[in-house]
């Protein structure tokens, strides 16, 4: 068991590592769509990269979801095979929000012997993540 310093200590030498082993100017929040947004999570149980809808406006989440499945099998066959597709699901903070990711399980950030397989898996799966956004940007931002 790690104390909250400990635990917060591994979490900060974790993205300082990933940052050095992968410096990419990652799209994340930075696809000009409000609330449309790429991330990255690691915790103590699994991995996940993701494609997170947040717009608190409900018709334009809805409007914006109904474009990912309306290429979801391009996105499959194409990008990321694996992926999981949330319409709705709850943040921490009990906000709704619309996601499409995927996982690395049986990984913590608090096992450095997990680290370079997540980091493995976070480049991979968000190059692809991005590749698809690049190809099909003007589907999401009419």
């Amino acid at each position: 068991m790690f104390s909250k310093s400990e635990s917060k200590k591994l979490r900060e030498d974790f993205w300082i590592s990933f940052g050095k082993s992968y410096p990419t100017k990652w799209i994340l929040y930075h696809t000009k769509i409000k609330d449309f947004s790429f991330k990255f999570h690691f915790d103590t149980t699994h991995a996940m990269v993701s494609l997170d809808i947040e717009n608190k406006n409900l018709e334009k989440r809805i409007a914006l979801w109904e474009k990912i499945i309306s290429l979801k099998s391009v996105l499959l066959e194409n990008y990321i095979s694996e992926l999981q597709f949330e319409e709705y699901t709850f943040l921490e903070n009990h906000t709704e929000i619309s996601r499409i990711y995927i996982n690395l399980e049986h990984v913590s950030i608090h096992n450095k012997n997990t680290w370079q397989q997540t980091m493995l898996f976070f480049n991979e799966n968000m190059h692809k993540f991005e590749e698809f956004f690049r190809d099909f940007e003007t589907v999401f931002s009419d």
